[in-house]
């Protein structure tokens, strides 16, 4: 019988793929959000696409593969932000989309949803989100510890 699941390098290949979804997705909830919070009114738009994140992470940690495909490159950036913050901004600023302010599903004469001076990926990499969703991801790859529960007698 034939095993079901992708393979290993199939599911690091989506991991990786998921990898710019999430990191823009991530962005885009960070700027809502503080767009919200600046304007002391609901920010539907930041939790819509923080939502949307939620989706792809709880996909990716199905396979662990997946999971590690996408959240050691997202450990990575968080950890860059936190140690050298003027090397992930040039870094940022070298990414698809980073010079024209667009999210990549946007029209292009679209409101810009970033500062030119403020590279994609900055306020998720500041306030490091970047670092906990890569870490919850890496955390869901590990195997589960088969211990007894403490509520077996």
């Amino acid at each position: 019988m034939r095993d079901r699941r992708p393979s290993s390098l199939l599911a690091a290949t989506a991991g990786l793929a998921a990898c710019a979804p999430v990191y823009y997705l991530t962005e885009a909830a960070a700027r809502g959000l503080r767009t919200g919070h600046t304007a002391f009114s609901p920010a539907p738009t930041g939790l819509a696409y923080l939502a949307a994140v939620a989706v792809i992470v709880t996909l990716l940690t199905a396979w662990p593969a997946a999971a590690l495909g996408c959240g050691v490159p997202l450990v990575a950036a968080g950890v860059l932000f936190a140690l050298d913050l003027d090397a992930a901004m040039g870094l940022a600023a070298t990414l698809p989309w980073a010079r024209t302010g667009g999210l990549p599903w946007s029209p292009p004469d679209g409101a810009p949803w970033a500062e030119l001076a403020e590279p994609p990926g900055t306020l998720a990499g500041i306030s490091g989100l970047y670092a906990l969703i890569g870490a919850l991801l890496v955390l869901s790859a590990l195997p589960r510890a088969r211990g007894r529960s403490i509520l077996d007698l």
